[in-house]
């Protein structure tokens, strides 16, 4: 099975600490590039992430995102520092008896005091399991996408490959058809000659036409590198090194068939090679 680079997992969680939201994102990269982003309360947890990240992905651009919300509706989650009130109102009254202003501290701006209201410290080992918990489903709704991309980039491929197939059987099939055509071509322009030309030139000439215009080797590698790429797909894994490479070779060969043609139809067979070759070449760059 191949895997595809592009995918998008996503997770939410909510407990008594808040919500907890992570996003994964994967395009396609010629190696495994991670970024990451992630609240101060649980930077901790970037060597861990990046380990399991490298455990399930071998290739691609991983945007990492987790965004929390701590759940501040609740009272409970306010803690009063009696002290620091107590201080607050005596230092008021002091401050009024002396200057005679016995108007009494408003609540509002002892509330608005740095320290009056505090909110509990966060339980850092709960809430970085309930990360990981989640960060756990997100991965694997990424990696269930890259399946599903990549069951659908083979069977493009595979489409591609029996098109390809069907190409290289048919330019076998008129070949021999093409040499025959060569040999009445100059045996029509000899029509005009008073005197023919000697058979035993003829065929020299229709040999080394021959030679010059075979492409049963190139048809012959066409035909193996299609039974590789399948081979490599059926084998699965990361792969799309290999694939590439592959389609780098396909290539080669149906150039060299076009810069051998001799015959609109071997040249149009060549084009329509590139064409399918490209078109798998496009996809191959999305595999891992």
């Amino acid at each position: 099975m191949i895997y595809s680079m592009t995918a998008f997992g996503r997770d939410q969680s909510e407990g008594d600490w808040g919500t907890l939201v992570w996003e994964l994102r994967s395009v396609n990269h010629r190696y495994l590039d991670i970024s990451m982003r992630l609240p101060e309360d649980l930077r901790g947890l970037e060597a861990e992430i990046r380990k399991r990240l490298g455990q399930r992905l071998n290739r691609g651009k991983i945007d990492c995102g987790l965004r929390f919300q701590r759940d501040t509706r609740a009272g409970s989650q306010f803690e009063l520092d009696h002290s620091l009130v107590d201080r607050l109102v005596a230092a008021a009254s002091e401050i009024g008896g002396r200057s005679g202003d016995s108007t009494p501290l408003p609540t509002a701006n002892i509330l608005q005091w740095p320290g009056v209201l505090k909110t509990p410290a966060l339980d850092v080992d709960a809430l970085g399991e309930a990360a990981m918990a989640g960060f756990d489903r997100a991965l694997e709704e990424l990696v269930s996408t890259r399946e599903r991309e990549g069951d659908g980039l083979s069977a493009h491929i595979e489409q591609r490959l029996a098109a390809a197939d069907a190409v290289v059987n048919s330019v076998r099939e008129i070949m021999p058809d093409v040499i025959t055509g060569y040999r009445q071509r100059v045996q029509d322009r000899l029509k005009d000659i008073a005197q023919a030309l000697d058979p035993a030139r003829l065929e020299q000439e229709i040999v080394i036409f021959a030679s010059k215009s075979d492409i049963a080797e190139e048809l012959d590698r066409l035909v193996t590198h299609i039974a590789e790429v399948r081979r490599v797909i059926k084998k699965g894994g990361a792969v799309g090194r290999r694939l590439d490479f592959l389609m780098q070779e396909f290539n080669r060969e149906a150039n060299t068939i076009g810069s051998k043609a001799a015959d609109i139809r071997v040249t149009s067979a060549s084009v329509e090679l590139k064409v399918l070759i490209e078109q798998m070449r496009e996809q191959v760059q999305n595999i891992e």
